[in-house]
Order: C-alpha cells, then structure tokens, then sequence
C-alpha cells in the first residue's frame, strides 16, 4: 500500500527491512489488577519502503508461536484458542494505509489482523533520522506503541477476582522498537 506523504512531512527514501536482532516486538496488559504484565514475540519481520515521491509502504509480520511468556504454561495458554488460535492463524499482521510525519514523530494508520480477525490500529511514536554505521551500513529506528481492546479479536478468556474486578485487562499495549537497515541499492 502506498500514502502520499506531500503534505505530512517524509520518511528518508530507501527500502529498509527490520534487523531482528536489534529490535523488539512486545505486548502488556495489565494482571490480577495490581500490576502490568509484558511478554514479546522472537520471530518477525517489518518492511519499510519510501520513495522520492513520498510514497510510503509499512508492513510487518509476527509469528504467533513465537511468543515468550517466560513460563512454559501461559505460553501454551496463549497460543490456544482462548487467545491466539496460532494453530489456524501463525501469523499477526499489520499494514499501513496511512502515515503522518511532525518532526520526530510519527502515526502510521492501518490493518492489524489478530486471529483472522482485522480492525484498523492507529501507532503512534517517534522516528530517528538515519545514521551510517561502523560497518558501512545506514541504519534508522522506529518505535510505535498502540493500544487495543483484546476483546475485539476474540481474545475473551477472563476471571473474576474474589475481591472484584477481574484477573486480565482488557486494554492490550502493542510496542515494537524497529531498527532498520537500508537496503542495498
């Protein structure tokens, strides 16, 4: 998908793919009412393409079984039914539809699919300017965060706390700190 970025500010131009090495893909939640609990995924990829028209194109892909609870039980939770399916869905994508550029920082507006199930994310967040690396190499970085109601991808599993309110949020806080790598020309 391309955005026409004429009056919204640029992205540098250049077709950048995520090194998975240096970048993060993670969620939080809030748990048992006292506190947040956060987790990430291993395996994913982003693509990040802009022309010097201004178009620009943002896709990402993160496997679902990569998931890393640091406990062997919740991991199994969550890949089940009850939240992820990742049997009959391995994948959670996002594609951007939109970007907006103020300085450092950034919105990029798209389709996030959880589950098979897709609704538009709006993430926010900030956008470093390129630098050149030590091995010849250009390198940019991109952190977004957005929040989303886990409900709305059928993510429903819940219980009730014997004091009141219930044992998993609702709001789930998506994050990835991307850092790109120019790809050669």
């Amino acid at each position: 998908m391309s955005i026409d970025l004429a009056t919204a500010g640029t992205i540098p131009t250049g077709a950048w793919t995520a090194d998975a090495l240096h970048s993060s893909v993670g969620f939080s939640v809030k748990h048992m009412v006292v506190s947040t609990f956060r987790g990430g995924f291993s395996s994913f990829d982003a693509r990040l393409v802009s022309d010097e028209a201004g178009r620009v194109a943002l896709a990402g892909a993160v496997r679902s079984a990569s998931i890393d609870t640091r406990d062997p039980n919740l991991t199994g939770h969550i890949l089940s039914e009850e939240f992820l399916s990742a049997d009959e869905n391995p994948e959670i994508t996002f594609e951007a539809t939109e970007v907006r550029r103020d300085g450092d920082r950034v919105e990029f507006v798209g389709q996030l699919t959880i589950k098979g199930i897709t609704h538009p994310l709006s993430a926010t967040g900030t956008i470093a300017e390129p630098v050149d690396d030590p091995f010849g190499g250009v390198r940019l970085g991109l952190g977004l965060e957005a929040t989303i109601d886990r409900r709305a991808y059928e993510m429903n599993w819940n219980t009730a706390l014997p004091g009141g309110g219930l044992a998993l949020g609702n709001d789930l806080t998506l994050s990835v700190q991307l850092e790109f790598t120019k790809d050669a020309e």
